[in-house]
């Protein structure tokens, strides 16, 4: 069995300033078969949040799948709910920057305010704790001029600072797998999606 690092037909060039029509068209079927994945390989990376607790009264996993299922009660679009699931998926790669690497991940896929949001949240969340740690609490009140504030700072009080309850209803990470292949499927904007 081959998978798409083992394909029979490769590229030939060793730049990219001499490559082909035919070397190029080698690498895009290729990309968009590894394209296709990308679903899959974002629910094994976030299966590495399974039993990372950090202190906190529940694992990174379950906070993830409880603030999912939260936005999802509410009424929330399934791009909204995908972030919600997601906005912590940096914690293992990106200590300091978590929200960032989520953001990035998403980005293709939502709105320029769900992105925001995401990219953000980190600054939002401080809100509720950062004054413990010795840090402004008030550290989102940079971003007041904004237009997404608002639904950041929403975000955080009804979804995310909300989602630390072991005893809540959690949603398991199967229900929201379908949602996260249907908004993945297609970037509504990227450098390299084609346009219809």
């Amino acid at each position: 069995m081959t998978d798409s690092t083992d394909t029979l037909e490769r590229a030939q060039f060793t730049a990219m300033d001499n490559g082909t029509q035919a070397d190029w068209a080698i690498i895009g079927k290729d990309y968009m078969d590894f394209a296709s994945r990308l679903p899959d390989r974002v629910l094994t990376h976030l299966k590495l949040l399974n039993g990372d607790f950090g202190g906190f009264p529940i694992d990174r996993m379950q906070h993830s799948l409880q603030c999912a299922t939260r936005a999802r009660r509410d009424g929330r679009d399934e791009a909204y709910v995908v972030m919600a699931l997601l906005h912590d998926i940096g914690d293992t790669l990106g200590t300091y920057n978590h929200p960032e690497l989520g953001a990035a991940m998403i980005k293709p896929f939502v709105t320029e305010e769900v992105h925001w949001i995401c990219q953000n949240h980190g600054a939002f969340q401080g809100y509720y704790y950062f004054h413990f740690l010795g840090g402004d609490r008030n550290l989102r009140d940079k971003f007041r001029d904004n237009p997404h504030y608002d639904a950041c700072a929403e975000f955080c009080e009804k979804y995310d600072q909300s989602a630390f309850d072991p005893a809540y209803d959690t949603e398991p990470l199967e229900f929201f797998e379908p949602m996260l292949r249907r908004v993945m499927a297609r970037p509504l904007k990227s450098m390299f999606a084609r346009a219809d």
